[in-house]
């Protein structure tokens, strides 16, 4: 199983961004995404998670109503836009998905966001 983030970088607050995770190694289309992030000196944390099928999303309170979690089972990839972005999202952003009871994490991205 590989996970690979990619989109992460330095915004205004107020800003966006687009995270993007590519996944292998498993059958993608069967199994929910998730993104977490670790803020600094923080642990990490649960952000969005999607249905296999996409149907169903779940968001952190937090974040509701500005991150918008998406995937595209044919390109097995998954996605997380991040609009009016706030210093409080500064983290880093992992995929994460758990496969035959197993965890499987990417290398992370950073996201600051600061003016």
């Amino acid at each position: 199983v590989q996970l690979v983030e990619s989109g992460g970088g330095l915004v205004q607050p107020g800003g966006s961004l687009r995270l993007s995770c590519a996944a292998s190694g498993f059958t993608f289309s069967r199994y929910a995404m998730s993104w977490y992030r670790r803020p600094p000196g923080k642990g990490r944390e649960l952000v969005a998670a999607i249905s296999s099928a996409g149907s169903t999303t779940n968001y952190a309170d937090s974040v509701k109503g500005r991150f918008t979690i998406s995937r595209d089972n044919a390109k097995n990839t998954v996605s997380l836009q991040m609009n009016t972005l706030k210093p409080e999202d500064t983290a880093v952003y992992y995929c994460y998905v758990n496969f035959q009871i197993r965890s499987y994490w990417g290398q992370g991205t950073q996201v600051t966001v600061s003016s």
